[in-house]
């Protein structure tokens, strides 16, 4: 089986262009944020916060239809199952769980009904305050490829940013027997966690 040798085979790897479009809103917060209201797209997306002169990577995800992604999301947010952060402080580069959800989440109900009340006020705030931004992307072997090696740029890097998005996610990165592709993101605002060029 073949197998990538960067040696060999670095003048082989290709060049792609990615447009990141928005900042959107994230769906239902439109009239509270005054964001552009999120297309449906297939693609890969940044939830992001607003941080000094850009954005901050808080997660990236992959889906065929933002639409119904997220609003799955906000399901699992308002049922307690992902976690949810103070905004103000995720503003500032600084993680601050208001609650943990995850595996916490299902050995805990209790203490998620007992806080219901405080905790989905949160989630409002949370999801209020995301910025959305989506590239399209149709082949889902690089939409997978793309934020795996997202998220591993962010898992590495040292800059206390890096700990507001979470982590453990499932990533299926490139594999060896894959080429690498280089991917220039293409912008107009400035992202902490996206670097203008990465390699998948």
């Amino acid at each position: 089986m073949w197998s990538f040798n960067r040696e060999r085979d670095a003048s082989k790897i290709d060049v792609k262009e990615i447009e990141w479009l928005g900042p959107f809103s994230w769906i239902g917060y439109e009239n509270q944020n005054n964001l552009e209201k999120m297309p449906d797209l297939e693609g890969i997306y940044l939830m992001t916060f607003q941080y000094k002169d850009g954005y901050l990577v808080g997660g990236a995800g992959i889906t065929k239809s933002t639409k119904s992604r997220f609003k799955r999301h906000t399901t699992e947010f308002k049922s307690g199952n992902y976690t949810v952060l103070n905004v103000m402080s995720a503003e500032k580069g600084e993680r601050d769980e208001i609650w943990h959800g995850w595996q916490y989440a299902r050995t805990h109900r209790e203490e998620f009904i007992e806080r219901k009340e405080e905790i989905l006020k949160s989630v409002d705030e949370h999801l209020k305050s995301y910025r959305i931004f989506i590239a399209k992307i149709s082949e889902k072997r690089i939409r997978e490829r793309f934020e795996a090696a997202i998220m591993y740029y962010i898992y590495c890097c040292k800059e206390p940013w890096a700990e507001v998005a979470d982590r453990g996610m499932f990533l299926n990165g490139r594999h060896n027997f894959e080429m690498p592709i280089k991917i220039k993101n293409i912008s107009k605002y400035d992202f902490f966690g996206l670097p203008e060029t990465l390699e998948i």
